[in-house]
Protein backbone atom coordinates (compact mmCIF):
# COMPACT_ATOMS: atom_id res chain seq x y z
CA UNK A 1 0.00 0.00 0.00
CA UNK A 2 1.57 3.62 -0.88
CA UNK A 3 2.33 6.13 1.86
CA UNK A 4 -0.69 8.56 2.56
CA UNK A 5 -0.63 11.58 0.93
CA UNK A 6 -0.73 14.08 3.71
CA UNK A 7 -0.35 17.30 1.85
CA UNK A 8 -3.12 17.34 -0.44
CA UNK A 9 -6.42 18.66 1.07
CA UNK A 10 -9.21 16.04 1.25
CA UNK A 11 -12.06 17.91 -1.08
CA UNK A 12 -14.90 15.88 0.47
CA UNK A 13 -14.31 16.68 3.79
CA UNK A 14 -13.63 20.24 2.76
CA UNK A 15 -16.84 21.85 4.85
CA UNK A 16 -16.98 26.03 3.72
CA UNK A 17 -16.75 28.31 7.44
CA UNK A 18 -20.63 29.14 8.53
CA UNK A 19 -21.21 32.44 8.14
CA UNK A 20 -23.21 34.10 11.30
CA UNK A 21 -25.45 37.48 11.00
CA UNK A 22 -26.74 38.31 14.52
CA UNK A 23 -29.90 40.13 14.27
CA UNK A 24 -31.42 42.84 16.91
CA UNK A 25 -34.92 41.06 17.38
CA UNK A 26 -33.53 37.69 18.30
CA UNK A 27 -35.30 37.53 22.23
CA UNK A 28 -32.23 38.62 24.16
CA UNK A 29 -32.32 41.91 22.57
CA UNK A 30 -35.97 42.22 21.25
CA UNK A 31 -37.64 45.42 22.98
CA UNK A 32 -40.03 48.54 21.89
CA UNK A 33 -37.38 50.91 22.02
CA UNK A 34 -34.29 51.63 20.28
CA UNK A 35 -32.34 53.02 23.71
CA UNK A 36 -33.73 49.39 25.44
CA UNK A 37 -32.12 47.60 22.23
CA UNK A 38 -29.09 49.18 22.63
CA UNK A 39 -28.65 48.77 26.68
CA UNK A 40 -29.89 45.13 26.35
CA UNK A 41 -27.43 44.27 23.23
CA UNK A 42 -24.77 46.18 25.17
CA UNK A 43 -25.58 43.58 28.60
CA UNK A 44 -25.57 40.59 25.83
CA UNK A 45 -22.38 41.26 25.09
CA UNK A 46 -20.60 42.10 28.15
CA UNK A 47 -22.14 39.22 29.58
CA UNK A 48 -21.14 37.06 26.85
CA UNK A 49 -17.44 38.05 27.15
CA UNK A 50 -15.06 35.88 28.96
CA UNK A 51 -13.63 39.63 30.44
CA UNK A 52 -14.90 41.22 33.61
CA UNK A 53 -16.18 44.35 33.11
CA UNK A 54 -13.20 46.15 34.79
CA UNK A 55 -11.62 44.40 32.28
CA UNK A 56 -13.21 45.61 29.72
CA UNK A 57 -13.64 49.27 31.45
CA UNK A 58 -9.65 49.39 31.30
CA UNK A 59 -9.25 48.12 27.45
CA UNK A 60 -11.98 50.70 26.40
CA UNK A 61 -10.24 53.31 28.79
CA UNK A 62 -6.72 52.30 26.49
CA UNK A 63 -7.98 52.28 23.35
CA UNK A 64 -10.05 55.45 23.50
CA UNK A 65 -7.86 57.49 25.48
CA UNK A 66 -9.88 58.62 27.89
CA UNK A 67 -11.50 57.18 31.40
CA UNK A 68 -14.43 54.80 30.97
CA UNK A 69 -15.44 53.59 34.37
CA UNK A 70 -16.74 50.32 35.21
CA UNK A 71 -19.84 52.23 36.73
CA UNK A 72 -20.67 53.59 32.78
CA UNK A 73 -20.61 50.19 31.31
CA UNK A 74 -22.83 49.05 33.90
CA UNK A 75 -25.13 52.38 33.00
CA UNK A 76 -24.98 51.46 29.65
CA UNK A 77 -26.07 47.82 30.00
CA UNK A 78 -28.87 49.03 32.04
CA UNK A 79 -32.58 49.59 30.99
CA UNK A 80 -33.32 51.32 33.96
CA UNK A 81 -30.67 54.13 33.08
CA UNK A 82 -32.44 55.87 30.59
CA UNK A 83 -29.75 58.59 31.14
CA UNK A 84 -26.62 56.93 30.56
CA UNK A 85 -27.09 54.85 26.63
CA UNK A 86 -23.75 54.73 25.67
CA UNK A 87 -22.49 57.33 23.05
CA UNK A 88 -21.30 56.78 19.00
CA UNK A 89 -18.30 58.03 20.09
CA UNK A 90 -17.47 55.66 22.55
CA UNK A 91 -19.44 52.57 20.64
CA UNK A 92 -16.18 51.15 18.65
CA UNK A 93 -14.90 50.63 22.35
CA UNK A 94 -16.80 47.98 23.82
CA UNK A 95 -16.75 46.19 20.25
CA UNK A 96 -12.73 46.52 20.51
CA UNK A 97 -12.60 45.26 23.72
CA UNK A 98 -14.94 42.13 23.37
CA UNK A 99 -14.55 41.36 19.92
CA UNK A 100 -17.81 41.37 19.32
CA UNK A 101 -19.15 43.87 16.98
CA UNK A 102 -23.55 43.11 17.10
CA UNK A 103 -23.46 46.49 19.10
CA UNK A 104 -22.23 47.98 14.47
CA UNK A 105 -24.78 45.28 13.62
CA UNK A 106 -27.72 46.66 15.53
CA UNK A 107 -27.11 50.34 14.22
CA UNK A 108 -26.84 49.08 10.60
CA UNK A 109 -30.16 47.20 10.60
CA UNK A 110 -31.78 50.75 10.95
CA UNK A 111 -30.72 50.75 7.23
CA UNK A 112 -31.16 47.99 5.91
CA UNK A 113 -27.67 47.00 5.65
CA UNK A 114 -25.51 44.23 7.39
CA UNK A 115 -21.86 43.85 9.29
CA UNK A 116 -19.88 41.42 7.87
CA UNK A 117 -16.38 40.45 8.34
CA UNK A 118 -13.89 41.94 5.57
CA UNK A 119 -12.87 38.32 4.68
CA UNK A 120 -16.39 37.35 3.52
CA UNK A 121 -16.51 40.86 1.14
CA UNK A 122 -15.02 39.20 -1.56
CA UNK A 123 -18.13 35.92 -1.36
CA UNK A 124 -20.32 39.29 -1.43
CA UNK A 125 -18.87 40.22 -4.65
CA UNK A 126 -19.05 36.54 -5.93
CA UNK A 127 -23.09 36.68 -5.25
CA UNK A 128 -23.41 39.72 -6.94
CA UNK A 129 -21.60 38.74 -10.56
CA UNK A 130 -23.71 35.87 -9.94
CA UNK A 131 -26.75 37.86 -10.08
CA UNK A 132 -25.59 39.95 -12.60
CA UNK A 133 -24.58 36.97 -14.63
CA UNK A 134 -28.03 35.85 -14.54
CA UNK A 135 -29.40 39.45 -15.30
CA UNK A 136 -27.25 39.51 -18.48
CA UNK A 137 -28.47 35.69 -19.79
CA UNK A 138 -31.76 36.44 -19.14
CA UNK A 139 -31.34 39.99 -21.12
CA UNK A 140 -29.77 37.79 -23.72
CA UNK A 141 -32.53 35.20 -24.13
CA UNK A 142 -35.01 37.63 -24.76
CA UNK A 143 -33.10 39.46 -27.68
CA UNK A 144 -32.77 36.21 -29.41
CA UNK A 145 -35.93 35.39 -29.30
CA UNK A 146 -36.90 38.85 -30.52
CA UNK A 147 -34.37 38.38 -33.16
CA UNK A 148 -35.74 35.20 -34.40
CA UNK A 149 -39.00 36.90 -34.88
CA UNK A 150 -37.96 39.36 -37.12
CA UNK A 151 -37.76 42.02 -34.05
CA UNK A 152 -35.10 42.91 -34.44
CA UNK A 153 -34.58 44.89 -38.15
Amino acid sequence: MPPRDDKTLDLLGWTPPEVQVWRSDEPDVRSASLRDRISRAVALTLRECSKTREELAEEMSAWLGEEVAKASLDGYASQAREDHTVSFLRLPAPCHATGDTRLWQLGAELFGKTVIDDADLPWVEVGRLAVTKEEIGKALDAARRTARRGGGR
